[in-house]
């Protein structure tokens, strides 16, 4: 009798199973085992004020970055990346750099989060050759999304968690633009100002929470939602066979 009952209840044991799976890791399911996913809170470099968080989807050659950013200077471009290398890590905020007053200027931090390869432009070029493409970053504060293609070095960097999102441009005086005497250490032509880091935070692995709504399509700028339908199918069929299990258990007791 225990072995009939044993027998009758291994549909519902398995859909169960499936189910508690599922709970515990249901990101997972959704994106598939080739997606990694990476976040990085961003905080203040030369007391600039700014924050900001970044979130990257990373699949075969093909990135996905949101990054929401505060504090930063109102109306001026401000230039932004994924540095990859150096010691993977953001610089500590109290260093003393080569910047007036021993501001922090990018080279300063090199060591830390590595050289530029990704530019986190509006729209267009996103490798290193774009990291000064004043024109095609965004203003003051801004929430950002886009989706491109990468190396296959960069990708894989990213899916083994090296990599920092940095925020350029800061007035340091507070006059409300960039200027200054010094000159940048990455281009002679602009104000140290405009390409001083302002906020940087290392691109940890992991599964997100909830990953921020909205999208964008491959190659622009433009959003078309990111929908979480695969996991909604998952775990409506891992639903919908636990209560055929329970249905067909109830059935067969009231048969006897």
């Amino acid at each position: 009798m225990m072995r009939t009952k044993t027998k009758r209840m291994l549909p519902l044991l398995a859909a169960t199973a499936m189910l508690g799976t599922f709970g515990a890791s249901g990101a997972a399911l959704a994106e598939g085992p080739d997606t990694t996913t990476l976040e990085a809170n961003l905080t203040q470099l030369n007391d600039s004020g700014a924050s900001g968080t970044a979130w990257v989807t990373v699949e075969g050659n093909e990135v996905h970055v949101k990054l929401d950013s505060s504090g930063m200077l109102t109306d001026s471009p401000h230039a932004q990346h994924i540095h990859i290398g150096g010691k993977n890590q953001c610089p500590d905020p109290s260093m003393e750099g080569t910047g007036a007053d021993g501001a922090i200027r990018t080279m300063d931090a090199a060591g830390d989060y590595g050289a530029v390869q990704v530019s986190l432009t509006n729209d267009g070029d996103t490798s290193p050759d774009s990291a000064l493409a004043v024109d095609r970053f965004p203003t003051g504060d801004a929430s950002y999304e886009r989706t491109f293609e990468v190396s296959d070095e960069v990708a894989e960097n990213l899916r083994h968690g090296d990599g920092s999102a940095v925020l350029h441009g800061v007035d340091h005086n507070g006059n409300g633009t960039y200027d200054g005497d010094q000159m940048s250490d990455l281009d002679p032509s602009l104000p140290s100002e405009a390409t001083d880091p302002a906020a940087c935070g290392v691109l940890e692995m992991g599964q997100m929470e909830a990953m921020p709504e909205g999208g964008a399509e491959t190659g622009d700028g433009t959003t078309a939602g990111i929908e979480n339908s695969g996991a909604l199918l998952a775990g409506g069929g891992l639903l919908t066979a636990a209560a055929a299990g329970a249905f067909a258990l109830r059935k067969r007791h009231a048969q006897k």
